[in-house]
């Protein structure tokens, strides 16, 4: 029963047939966002000169940015495997082990959000039979030889020999310069057939289902380079900070689409606006509980992508942002985006023009384990779980 719920003299409710406890109701509240209220809090000064600050953006995703010759080397390998991957489809000849049904590219390289160092490609192969871990192995085999049958007419260059493993997901195959996942699922009415012993694991074949509505999603709703250029720094943000380490690719996908084109206009923000706006949604709450936060837009139900997370990292993701916000306000934009210094910023005391900015403590503690045979208070564990607050520091 949720907290709260006896209403009135006694708990009785005043309908007729109703029961003696009024549920709940879940009321989102919406973080104070700037953007959508700069009408009602207007300038009273001119905006500042924020050339330098974006030139920096723009820097920092150049040097994240693949370079043309990783780009050529995981374009080659893909292609290639998704022509052998297609040619199985339309006329598998002899290879019965499994059979496919459709094949997408997924991910960084598809969005193209892939980050310099990560060569990595995804593709999703959808079988119609059951994902057998023999049927997964056979289907691995079978595309290494293909794929070599297919390059025996090329001249390969040193270091490109192929290498092929097998894991939980479907198999990899590489080279010295890229990498291709190619990452295996079924068939909708084969998910309630799955067998843990001898099928893939039924939650890694949803989301890899998963992982093709979001690239459609993202196809559709988030082309414009300016949603790309902050995803890539996003990205780079939390490989750097601990506590964005939470954080998914696709909740940074919809972070970076609900900061650049969530706004009164419905025009793409600058990308300097919009980099900023990210540390504010997050310092002001947009994933802590009882936030409306961004509802996933491929998942029925208004489910919103930050319940993926602990509370405790709920908590640690906001006061990370807190602070990178000040340091972000008094100038550090270099420091944060690792042109300079390191990311000791977040939990080290810093010093800015004379301004001292200190990192928070955490808000949220997380209720210690109770002794065995000691009375348990039902009340008091789920006020725990929903006393988590933000803490207000200037």
């Amino acid at each position: 029963m949720a907290r709260g719920g006896m209403r009135g003299r006694g708990g009785m409710g005043r309908g007729i047939g109703r029961g003696p406890f009024k549920p709940k109701i879940f009321l989102p509240r919406h973080p104070f966002d700037l953007t959508l209220c700069e009408t009602t809090f207007p300038r009273v000064k001119p905006a500042p000169d924020e050339s330098a600050f974006t030139q920096a953006l723009l820097k920092r995703n150049s040097d994240l940015s693949p370079t043309p010759a990783e780009q050529t080397a995981i374009l080659n390998l893909v292609t290639k495997i998704q022509a052998v991957l297609d040619n199985l489809v339309v006329a598998p000849g002899t290879f019965d082990a499994c059979q496919l049904e459709e094949v997408r590219q997924v991910g960084s390289f598809k969005k193209g959000t892939m980050v310099t160092g990560h060569n990595v490609a995804d593709i999703v192969v959808i079988l119609k039979t059951l994902p057998t871990r023999e049927a997964v192995e056979a289907l691995g085999n079978k595309v290494k030889e293909d794929l070599k049958n297919l390059m025996k007419s090329e001249v390969v260059p040193k270091g490109e020999a192929l290498s092929h493993s097998i894991n939980e997901r479907g198999f990899e195959i590489s080279n010295n310069f890229a990498c291709v996942r190619v990452l295996v699922t079924t068939v909708h009415h084969n998910l309630r057939k799955l067998d843990p012993e001898i099928h893939l694991d039924q939650k890694i074949m949803l989301s890899h289902l998963a992982a093709i509505r979001h690239s459609r999603w993202f196809e559709e709703n988030a082309h414009h380079s300016s949603i790309k250029v902050l995803i890539r720094l996003l990205r780079d943000l939390r490989t750097r900070f601990d506590g964005f380490e939470a954080l998914t690719p696709w909740m940074l996908d919809l972070l970076a689409h609900f900061a650049i084109m969530n706004n009164p206009s419905r025009q793409a923000l600058p990308i300097n606006q919009a980099f900023r706006r990210v540390f504010q949604l997050l310092a002001a709450g947009l994933f802590l509980p009882g936030s409306a936060g961004i509802t996933d837009p491929c998942e029925g139900g208004s489910i919103r992508i930050h319940t993926a997370m602990s509370l405790e990292q709920q908590d640690i993701c906001c006061l990370t942002a807190q602070t990178l916000l000040r340091v972000l306000s008094h100038g550090g934009y270099k420091h944060i985006l690792g042109l300079e210094g390191n990311a000791s910023i977040a939990k080290e005391m810093s010093v800015w023009d004379g301004v001292v900015v200190s990192p928070l403590d955490k808000a949220y503690d997380k209720t210690p384990e109770k002794k065995e045979g000691e009375e348990e208070d039902e009340d008091m564990e789920a006020e725990g779980e929903e006393s988590m607050e933000t803490t207000e520091n200037c």
